[in-house]
């Protein structure tokens, strides 16, 4: 039994690492080429691109680490594999957590519509809230490496102050329990971020119903639309991430019955369903993106149908 849910978990896995390869690879392509053709990128899909490539290699860390961990567990006991696995997913998590609520915020800025002075000065100077924001995710994450490290050398000098096995099951627990808190303080604070713009976009869109009851038909359906349209994928954004956000409770909790695969296995699968879901999410939200993967979609459907187009294999014949 323990093999059939193991099996399971590691197919869902590879999945999960397909899907988010492919998601948020289409993401970049589909914004780079726009932006060879126009010759201009916007800042919405400079952060589109800056998520997505986080997200492919958070998706790589994860799923290497995964690798690690059950073919040469071995490994994990070395210094430099350690240090840089952790470092690694340190750095492409924070970014993987942090763009995705400040690109919320920039779509709450746009469409939200409040009379409060503070809230307007912020609508008005979108780009330099972004920037602030982004100041403000390095200044975490120099905090957060550093305050990793700390964790790794004071786990990497407690096993060679004692060799024996048991001891250094012991470090290892401590050392994942620190790791899995300490990340987890600094993912709450987007998620914060998260749940306070979905709060306020549902009283901008209450305000708006209230507002717009006898104006133009036509005026209130666009607004209320672009209203629903971002707190569905931010509500999305908010199960997705608490998903995630339970795997490090899952890696506090449980981290004493790490020798289990089926716990490693289930904690990688939890936490590659937030990038690899949430690329989705980003596609069908996005109408450039979406109506993108629906061109992708015909071509793919048409050449399953009709195979090459005739003037492809008139070609191929003549030469």
């Amino acid at each position: 039994m323990d093999g059939v849910i193991k099996s399971i978990f590691t197919f869902i896995l590879i999945v999960e690492f397909i899907i988010g390869n492919l998601g948020n690879s289409f993401i970049v392509l589909v914004n780079c080429i726009d932006w060879v053709k126009r010759r201009k990128i916007s800042l919405v899909d400079q952060i589109l691109i800056a998520l997505a490539i986080s997200r492919i290699s958070l998706v790589w860390s994860i799923f290497g680490s995964w690798c690690v961990s059950v073919f040469f567990p071995a490994l994990f006991a070395t210094e430099k594999l350690l240090r840089m696995l952790t470092n690694i997913w340190t750095v492409t998590n924070h970014f993987s957590v942090w763009l995705a609520p400040i690109l919320g915020t920039f779509y709450f800025l746009k469409i939200a519509n409040f009379s409060n002075s503070i809230f307007l000065y912020l609508k008005w100077r979108v780009k330099k809230v972004v920037l602030v924001l982004l100041l403000v995710t390095l200044v975490l994450l120099f905090l957060n490496i550093l305050l990793i490290n700390i964790h790794i050398n004071a786990s990497i000098n407690g096993y060679r102050g004692n060799m024996t096995c048991s001891s250094a099951s012991c470090n290892f627990i401590r050392f994942s329990r620190a790791i899995a808190l300490t990340s987890t303080v600094f993912v709450l604070i987007p998620f914060t971020l998260s749940l306070a713009t979905f709060l306020l976009l549902s009283f901008s869109l209450w305000k708006h119903h209230k507002k717009m009851q006898h104006t133009v038909k036509g005026y209130r359906d666009v607004s209320t639309k672009a209203h629903r349209g971002v707190m569905q994928t931010v509500i999305t954004f908010l199960l997705l991430y608490a998903v995630f956000l339970l795997t490090f409770f899952i890696s506090i909790w449980t981290s004493v019955r790490l020798k289990e695969n089926q716990i490693i296995i289930l904690s990688e699968m939890m936490g590659l369903a937030y990038p690899s879901g949430h690329s989705c999410v980003l596609i069908l939200g996005n109408k450039k993106l979406r109506q993108a993967s629906l061109s992708v979609l015909w071509w793919l459907r048409y050449r399953f149908k009709h195979g090459e187009p005739s003037g492809h294999k008139e070609f191929r014949e003549s030469s």
